[in-house]
């Protein structure tokens, strides 16, 4: 899929990898500035924009946490600064909090802090950047794309927790729609199994395996695949807003 995006500003946050990176590098292959955001520690950021620079896009990095909101405002105020506004923001970033999947009855390991870290990135973290970026969207008449999953729908995931933090997501998607229209649209996407990605909590090559078999479409994804509903949900789809696109290969079916 391509859009003929020249003149457009993204910004993309947790870019450095996965649905992140291949968001960030589908929307500069079709012509956009593309800000990329991770956690100024993560040793991937740099090499990534590095990678796509070498290929003569234009894209810049925007390091910032999205759990702190203090952090957030100067990230995207810097990012707007330097790639001359904002017609779209992705809010990828995201985290499990663990590297096991824990079992929805295990509530002991799912405490307190636990649920504090995922709301903050995966909640407050999507609502903090749309309201910092609120102000530029509508000069733009912009868009909006949260990544949520398809654990939002039906539980799952990496623990009850996460599963929580992303149907909350998928509520606030349709709440700023209406809120921020008619000049920004807000939708999302819900990823199911996802391959490519250095994602915290990995799955099993067995596990994964065992997915493709039962999924309509025979395949897990691959960033790419979400990649190209983001750039669609950006460039086109003028007239959706507060929605949340599936993209499981039949997962849910």
């Amino acid at each position: 899929m391509t859009a003929n995006l020249a003149g457009r500003r993204a910004l993309v946050t947790g870019a450095a990898s996965g649905i992140g990176y291949a968001t960030a590098e589908m929307l500069a292959r079709c012509g956009a500035t593309v800000a990329l955001n991770d956690l100024a520690t993560n040793p991937a950021l740099e090499p990534a924009v590095q990678k796509l620079t070498s290929q003569g896009l234009k894209v810049i990095a925007a390091p910032g946490n999205v759990g702190d909101p203090d952090d957030v405002i100067r990230m995207m105020n810097a990012a707007v600064n330097a790639i001359g506004g904002l017609d779209y923001l992705i809010n990828n970033a995201a985290t499990p909090g663990t590297r096991l999947s824990i079992p929805p009855a295990d509530m002991d390991i799912q405490g307190e802090v636990f649920w504090d870290k995922l709301l903050d990135v995966n909640l407050l973290g999507p609502y903090r950047c749309i309201r910092a970026a609120k102000k530029y969207l509508k000069l733009s008449g912009g868009a909006v794309v949260n990544v949520a999953s398809t654990a939002a729908f039906g539980g799952g995931g990496s623990s009850t927790a996460y599963a929580t933090t992303k149907a909350g997501l998928v509520l606030m998607t349709r709440e700023l729609a209406k809120g921020l229209g008619p000049e920004i649209r807000v939708n999302a996407i819900a990823p199911g199994w996802v391959t490519g990605t250095n994602w915290d909590c990995s799955w099993a090559p067995e596990e994964a395996a065992a997915a493709a078999k039962a999924l309509p479409l025979g395949r897990v994804g691959e960033p790419g695949d979400f990649a190209e509903v983001i750039l669609f949900l950006c460039a086109s789809g003028g007239y959706i807003t507060g929605q949340t696109i599936i993209v499981d290969g039949g997962l849910l079916a």
